[in-house]
């Protein structure tokens, strides 16, 4: 699934070519993802100029004179710009056309993506019950430190959770802890304000890394120009179950922490 480095990676490299343009409308040929396409889709965004595309968690949000969509890549999609006369393939589902001859095209072979008018999107249900932004300033070490409080839930189950934190899905998770040298069983509300701060940083850092790389491509994720991302060839230890750690030469290991996989150093993440 897209995570937040792959969304802001497919946010950046999209938004110099379509922030400012107009929108000659849309072609919708299947409205039956996640949530249903608006049926008037095309004559809500017709003729609206593109103010500017934002990102909050893995939600892109295109932001237009009057209202704006809500965009989401559900598990396998992919949001590419397109010569609009470009012939759609099987599981091209919608596209938003633009003044320059082009077109934003939805990708969405599961069918879990989105894409929904918003009169208001920083209002919209979705994004209001979503937590803390990690690239944002006000997430650090003391806001980290004061989430754990009370919570003895597993630390990973804690930075993955969309309501508290947003953004920091498997992958990230796995480097983020190993990078910080905390153990992914630890219970949130015994990690120590200084061990917050290295988690914290760490979650920064793997993030940013990834964003410089493109992103993590492992099956099928392309940017906003088809483009693969490359950071999965700098993984510490996600998905190098048995290999030697690349710090201390001990074999990654792997576990299973609420059906999704966990990979880890043994010696380098001891608690």
């Amino acid at each position: 699934m897209p995570e937040l480095p792959e969304v802001e990676t497919v946010r950046r490299g999209l938004m110099p070519h379509i922030v400012g343009h107009r929108l000659r409308g849309a072609r919708v040929r299947h409205p039956q993802l996640r949530w249903p396409v608006p049926a008037k889709l095309d004559s809500l965004i017709k003729g609206q100029r593109i103010g500017a595309l934002e990102r909050r968690g893995k939600y892109l949000i295109l932001q237009l004179e009057n209202g704006g969509l809500l965009l989401h890549l559900g598990m396998s999609g992919s949001l590419r710009l397109v010569d609009a006369g470009t012939p759609p393939e099987k599981h091209d589902h919608v596209d938003l056309l633009l003044d320059s001859g082009q077109a934003l095209r939805l990708r969405d072979p599961r069918r879990f993506g989105a894409v929904l008018w918003c009169e208001e999107p920083a209002s919209h249900p979705l994004l209001t019950s979503l937590g803390i932004e990690p690239l944002e300033r006000g997430f650090d070490g003391a806001s980290l430190h004061a989430l754990t409080r009370g919570r003895s839930t597993a630390i990973k189950h804690l930075i993955m959770d969309a309501h508290v934190i947003v953004g920091v899905g498997n992958i990230y998770a796995n480097e983020a802890l190993f990078q910080a040298g905390i153990r992914p069983t630890l219970r949130a509300d015994k990690l120590s304000r200084p061990r917050c701060d290295r988690l914290a940083a760490a979650i920064k850092d793997t993030l940013r890394r990834a964003i410089k790389a493109g992103g993590s491509t492992l099956r099928d994720f392309v940017n906003g120009h088809g483009e693969p991302g490359y950071f999965q060839q700098s993984y510490f230890v996600y998905g190098r179950a048995g290999e030697p750690c690349r710090r201390c030469g001990a074999p990654i290991k792997l576990l299973r922490q609420a059906n999704r996989a966990t990979y880890y150093c043994p010696r380098c993440q001891k608690n």
